[in-house]
């Protein structure tokens, strides 16, 4: 079957604009917005961000090869010489608007069924997850990376137009409505709903108002579509009542459809569990730390044993599966430090989780934490931070390492007054000084725990250690 392709006419009428230049048969498989990727054929779209405006590229992406543009207003061009068509030029009111609409558009035609994840924490991970037990059953596209926003899902949404049978994609968000509007792009068929934490607190006016805003996920529904929700979260209950198709549930709790139960904490080997479910009775072993992630497997077979793979399928599956880069991994370095790398991004709930697995494992010798500030939690910062800074503390470290601002000071204080000495933790405002100070103070056999939010760059760190003990 051929690949999905719009003509410039379908194009202009799906975002409710029009061709003033080109050929409106002209057809178009290929969208991009960056014109430093740009293949011959590719639909540019002139997208005004906060630092860039498209428009001003539109001549050099048709210099490098685009068959046209999508604008606000007819650019000056420069003239394309005798003989030489007229460049396609779509003129919409709203470039970002005009690109969301095409992905839809090319959704529909794709004929894939969307499974659409969201959650304060977990979704790539869950993405993931669910992507490779669909597989064994399924052609899956699962989007790259992080590309969640209202942006980037339009960009994978576009990647539909190879007609895989199943696509699973995040859906991201730090303000109300941000949801509602990805839901109605994707128009998904199977909801996932992960969790509510307190990750973008400072947007919000509490943890009930976070839920709300993700509670967008369940909008719009068919009947016939899927809301997989988790049972161990009563804001997630309360709000999946009203959802108008099927629903199934997940967790360690008694009345979850999918559920855990007999859970193994393997430290730093992982977990195991039995887990029950309308497909039948499964062991799980997975190498993926702690009980987070055994909920993100858990959330992720219930859409593939909803689907028709066998649970001996998941299985065998989730005892290879490894985390995202940066979420997570385990890496035994050769010059004998373990470091969990967690450094993609942090929240206060997840921070705890994580070091609930550092305080489970066994063997190390010592235990140090690279611990970076927690952005977008406003007035909840000073609170918050002091509260893992009191959980810091609980866990057994050797070494503390707290990095950023306020937030950081915050928390090095509350693992102080919690009872580290004051030569156990460090504080410093960047990744870079936190990177010199682990460098000289840790050793072979010690466990090393790095996280932090993406904007205090705690990777910084993790990649002089992989460094120092190549």
């Amino acid at each position: 079957m051929a690949d999905v392709a719009l003509t410039a006419a379908e194009i202009a009428a799906a975002a409710g604009g029009r061709v003033v230049s080109g050929d409106p048969a002209q057809r178009i498989e290929r969208w991009s917005i960056d014109t430093r990727a740009i293949q011959p054929g590719d639909l540019f779209v002139a997208i005004r961000g906060d630092r860039f405006d498209g428009h001003e590229f539109v001549a050099a992406a048709l210099a490098a090869g685009a068959a046209g543009a999508v604008v606000t207003a007819t650019p000056a061009l420069p003239e394309a010489g005798t003989g030489r068509p007229a460049p396609l030029l779509i003129e919409v009111a709203d470039t970002t608007r005009a690109l969301q609409d095409g992905a839809r558009e090319v959704r529909r035609r794709s004929g894939a069924k969307v499974i659409a994840i969201t959650g304060s924490a977990g979704k790539t991970t869950t993405k993931e997850l669910t992507a490779e037990f669909l597989s064994a059953k399924y052609t899956v596209f699962r989007n790259r990376g992080n590309l969640n926003n209202h942006i980037g899902l339009p960009l994978s949404l576009l990647e539909l137009r190879s007609r895989p049978d199943l696509a699973v994609v995040e859906l991201g968000m730090n303000h109300a409505g941000e949801i509602r509007t990805l839901v109605g792009i994707a128009e998904p068929d199977v909801r996932v709903w992960t969790n509510v934490g307190d990750a973008h607190l400072g947007f919000f006016e509490s943890g009930d108002a976070i839920a709300n805003a993700k509670g967008e996920i369940v909008e719009n529904a068919r009947p016939g579509d899927l809301l997989v929700w988790n049972a161990d979260d009563d804001r997630i209950r309360a709000r999946s009542r009203g959802f108008a198709g099927r629903t199934l549930t997940f967790g360690l709790s008694d009345n979850a459809d999918v559920r855990a139960s007999g859970v193994e904490h393997r430290g730093l080997e992982g977990m195991a569990a039995t887990v029950s479910s309308p497909g039948g009775e499964f062991r799980v072993q997975s190498p993926l730390l702690g009980t987070g992630n055994l909920l993100n497997l858990l959330a992720a077979a219930a859409v593939a044993i909803d689907m028709g793979v066998p649970v001996e399928t998941i299985g065998e599956r989730a005892a290879s599966m490894r985390p995202a880069s940066h979420r997570g991994e385990l890496l035994r370095l050769p010059g004998g430090v373990t470091l969990i790398d967690d450094s993609y991004n942090s929240s206060p709930a997840a921070l705890k989780r994580s070091l609930e697995t550092v305080a489970a494992a066994r063997g190390s010798a010592r235990k140090i934490a690279v611990l970076g500030e927690m952005l977008e939690l406003g007035d909840h910062a000073a609170r918050l931070h002091a509260e893992c800074g009191a959980a810091a503390a609980a866990t057994g470290l050797e070494l503390l390492i707290a990095v950023g601002g306020d937030g950081a000071k915050a928390l090095a204080f509350a693992a102080t007054n919690a009872g580290m000495g004051t030569a156990q933790v460090v504080y410093v405002p960047t990744s870079a000084q936190a990177a010199d100070v682990a460098v000289a103070k840790v050793r072979p056999g010690d466990l090393v725990l790095v996280k932090g939010s993406r904007g205090i760059r705690t990777d910084v760190v993790v990649d002089r250690l992989k460094v120092e003990f190549a």
